[in-house]
């Protein structure tokens, strides 16, 4: 199956997607949510530090992607509270990652990251999971609706572009 990681693959910034999921599939979103920490695990276990410390070129290697998910969950609960302030646009992200490249996550613990994130990820789906799905507010940089069913796709599909990298990373 390493021909999947030979495809050259669409970076995220150059994605486009179209919102119109039924509200009925906001647990299926969720679901996935819940999921990442222990994908994340999952395929990290019995990897070296030296692997999960591997760049490739500039790129981040997987510890700092781990950190990057860490950084933009204060975002994803700030969107929250965007929508329930009835915003018409959701706060932008910081498309430089300024937060994500002077933290340093390669200096950290492996373990404690994951744990981190589990912890900042379960603290937002606690809020995630209280919202109408059908509450909606622009995406600055999409400039989109997006409801909050969206935001939880968004979300889940953003999640999986950085463990489909991490992968590649470990995979070479």
């Amino acid at each position: 199956m390493l021909y999947i990681y030979t495809m050259q693959r669409i970076k995220w910034t150059e994605r486009e997607f179209s919102f119109d999921y039924h509200q009925g599939m906001f647990p299926f979103f969720i679901e996935r949510l819940h999921g990442t920490p222990a994908r994340i695990e999952e395929l990290i276990k019995n990897i070296p530090e030296e692997i999960l410390l591997k760049k490739n070129g500039n790129e981040w290697s997987v510890k700092e992607h781990i950190g990057h998910l860490i950084d933009l969950e204060e975002l994803h609960d700030g969107r929250i509270d965007d929508y329930l302030n009835k915003l018409e646009t959701l706060r932008p992200a910081d498309m430089q990652n300024r937060k994500t490249h002077e933290a340093n996550h390669n200096t950290r613990n492996t373990n404690e990251l994951v744990s981190e994130f589990r912890q900042v990820r379960e603290h937002f789906l606690v809020r995630l999971e209280k919202l109408n799905p059908i509450l909606s507010a622009l995406h600055p940089r999409l400039k989109k609706p997006m409801r909050v069913v969206d935001l939880a796709f968004f979300l889940a599909e953003h999640d999986d572009c950085h463990l489909t990298i991490m992968r590649e990373l470990i995979n070479k």
